[in-house]
């Protein structure tokens, strides 16, 4: 089971509608079944879930306590993707979940105040030694500020190549649990969040298989008889 997280110290960036956007494309394109969770207090994808009519994807209630053996319990029951929003402050909730968290995505508006509120987020990551990507979110079409936005990004860690712009059906797709994808497949909004899974469905399987790999790496290395000082051959003590 891959994990996502939705994370950023700002509030009003974008987390919530685009975690519960990205949980219905993943299950639209296959790679479900899909579980939401929300950590938030506020419980705003919980309430956007609980208007939805499609059962799919699904939602689990837990909390940062119980977080790691529910994640555990849920990769036994099946699901393949884990999608978490986080609260818009530095807390243990937001250590907890990109602790847990494959790949870390942070929403930012193309504002300098932002943009700015970003880089506790990013140190947080860092310090996890987790995978990052920043979402240029809430962007106004044909803006110098988004391009700029999008540069100023890119010196702290990548940034996916598609942008999500401001459109009103973003909002109104949060008042009764649907998605843009759902309220108008043929829209500009649609295949934007489309693209930006795409392209996030890409990187989480790029950071499984580098897991695997250095995992397994490791694990014959420490299999491996060493020699110390004295050329003679050591055997790991487990």
């Amino acid at each position: 089971m891959r994990v996502l997280a939705f994370a950023s110290q700002k509030g009003g960036s974008g987390k919530t509608t685009l975690s519960g956007h990205i949980a219905v494309q993943a299950e639209k394109s296959g790679a479900g079944p899909v579980v939401l969770i929300d950590t938030d207090p506020q419980g705003s994808l919980a309430d956007w879930w609980n208007e939805r009519d499609d059962p799919t994807p699904a939602f689990a209630q837990t909390n940062v306590s119980r977080l790691l053996t529910d994640l555990e319990e849920l990769r036994e029951q099946g699901f393949k993707l884990a999608v978490i929003d986080t609260p818009p402050a530095i807390t243990m909730a937001i250590q907890s979940v990109i602790a847990v968290a494959e790949l870390v995505v942070v929403p930012t508006r193309p504002s300098p105040h932002d943009l700015r509120a970003a880089g506790a987020t990013v140190d947080l990551v860092e310090r996890a030694g987790k995978a990052l990507v920043f979402v240029v979110n809430a962007a106004t079409p044909r803006a110098r500020i988004t391009s700029e936005a999008a540069i100023a990004l890119s010196q702290h860690g990548t940034v996916a190549p598609t942008t999500i712009h401001h459109r009103t059906d973003f909002a109104s797709s949060m008042i009764d649990g649907r998605t843009v994808m759902e309220l108008n497949p043929d829209s500009r909004s649609a295949t934007e969040v489309i693209r930006l899974w795409d392209y996030l469905s890409d990187r989480l399987e790029k950071n499984f298989r580098r897991t695997v790999f250095q995992a397994r790496t490791n694990q014959r290395q420490a299999a491996q008889p060493q020699r110390s000082a004295f050329g003679r051959r050591q055997v790991n003590q487990g």
